[in-house]
């Protein structure tokens, strides 16, 4: 069982930055695939990005490329995402994921853990 807590979420101009971090509790975090997602008003939980248990591998949404970077310390047991370069369509609330499994973390569905969210305003 797996416990997530977002953090760092708050109000911002437009070309400016933010991180958000994702504290988990429970034991082998490093076990454990995570990512980020984004839910803007009225719409879907959208993929932003995922760094794999194993290799180090990262990947993230086109939308983000380029100005969002997802880390992790395990010995922290947190994983964070920096963004730079907000624009006003990243306003939102982000959520942190957890998943055991082997599928691609690209999809809400693929994840077992959920975090409570932290809202992301970018003012123009």
């Amino acid at each position: 069982q797996v416990q997530l807590v977002e953090s760092g979420g708050g109000l911002v101009q437009a070309g400016g930055s933010l991180r958000l971090s994702c504290v988990a509790s429970g034991q082998l975090f490093s076990f454990y695939t995570v990512g980020w997602f984004h839910q803007a008003p009225g719409k879907e939980r959208e993929f932003v990005a995922v760094y794999r248990r194993t290799g180090g591998y990262t990947d993230y949404a086109d939308s983000v490329k380029g100005r969002f970077t997802i880390s992790r310390d395990n010995a922290k047991n947190t994983v964070y995402l920096q963004m730079n370069g907000l624009k006003v369509e990243d306003t939102g609330v982000y959520f942190c994921g957890a998943m055991v499994g082997a599928s691609s973390g690209r999809y809400w569905s693929d994840y077992d853990y959920w975090g409570q969210g932290t809202q992301v305003t970018v003012s123009s």
